[in-house]
């Protein structure tokens, strides 16, 4: 095999197409959470050199590029295109989204967008149908996005491709201090103040969570390590929900009194857990250093 083809074994090109309405621009924010590089509406005349940059470039690994009906007279050039990509060594998956002709009017309506094809959005659609019934025809997967919410849409796009769940999930772990006022991009609270303060034992006023003394200290505490086994079991159960959800970030804070003690150590061990559990998790302490 040619080095192109070497250089090409691992990577994916996702080829995002169908019916004006259906959800393509969702789809491919979708495609952006899971950490695609994504081209909408690329000429097909380029698809060649394109092909040729996505084998030789390093850093694409995962490309997803949107066609639609704005191609025109052009869709016809697109199988001759699709073949010399093969010859490439680039392999592709072409994913078709469709969506009832009532279904599609209405979105229509509601964005009060024009078709593509023109202002009659009755005609327009079933003229776009015929133009694409060849590459619906060719295509891997057919979606039908009638009654699907974005979060259907992006586990559906996720299953199509077997696609791990936990990396596009990012999750911010960040300590706290009541003191200072709640981080405003929160979407999980936790106050652990009920746990006995550090603050007050000789020695441990002038650390923080992350020096071993104070771990000791709380790790003595009962109530602190109950507490650190379930917070930990209960947020792990609660992402793959948000996931399903079509959620990409999720902000868990962790606040105690001054920001300093118990909700650095906590904030600390629940980045670490989740992070050995396999989602990508960013830890920080706003109020460690006041």
């Amino acid at each position: 095999m040619s080095d192109n083809g070497k250089s090409s074994k691992n990577k994916l090109l996702v080829i995002l197409t169908g019916i004006s309405g259906a959800g393509k621009s969702q789809a491919l924010k979708c495609f952006e959470d899971f950490g695609f590089y994504c081209v909408d509406n690329l000429p097909i005349a380029l698809l060649d050199r394109f092909g040729a940059l996505v084998v030789n470039a390093k850093h694409l690994h995962r490309v997803a590029l949107g066609i639609d009906i704005r191609e025109g007279r052009f869709l016809g050039g697109l199988s001759g295109s699709l073949r010399r990509l093969r010859g490439q060594g680039l392999s592709y998956r072409i994913i078709f989204l469709d969506a009832s002709d009532r279904v599609v009017v209405q979105r229509f309506s509601e964005t009060r967008h024009r078709h593509p094809l023109g202002t009659n959005i009755v005609s327009a659609v079933r003229q776009e149908r015929k133009t694409l019934m060849e590459l619906k025809g060719i295509s891997d997967k057919v979606i039908d996005t009638s009654g699907m919410t974005l979060g259907e849409l992006k586990e559906t796009l996720s299953q199509t491709l077997d696609l791990k769940r936990k990396s596009e999930m990012n999750v911010s772990v960040v300590s706290f201090g009541y003191k200072y006022g709640l981080p405003m991009d929160a979407d999980l609270v936790f106050d652990v103040r009920f746990m006995p303060n550090p603050n007050y034992v000789a020695g441990l006023k002038q650390k923080n969570g992350l020096d071993a003394p104070v771990q000791r200290y709380l790790l003595k505490q009962p109530a602190c390590r109950e507490f650190m086994g379930k917070i930990s079991d209960l947020i792990s159960s609660l992402l793959p929900h948000y996931i399903r959800e079509g959620k990409s970030y999720l902000t868990v804070a962790v606040g105690c009194t001054g920001g300093h003690h118990r909700s650095v150590f906590i904030t600390h061990d629940l980045a670490t857990s989740l992070h050995k559990r396999g989602y990508a998790v960013r830890e920080f302490h706003r109020d460690i250093n006041r």
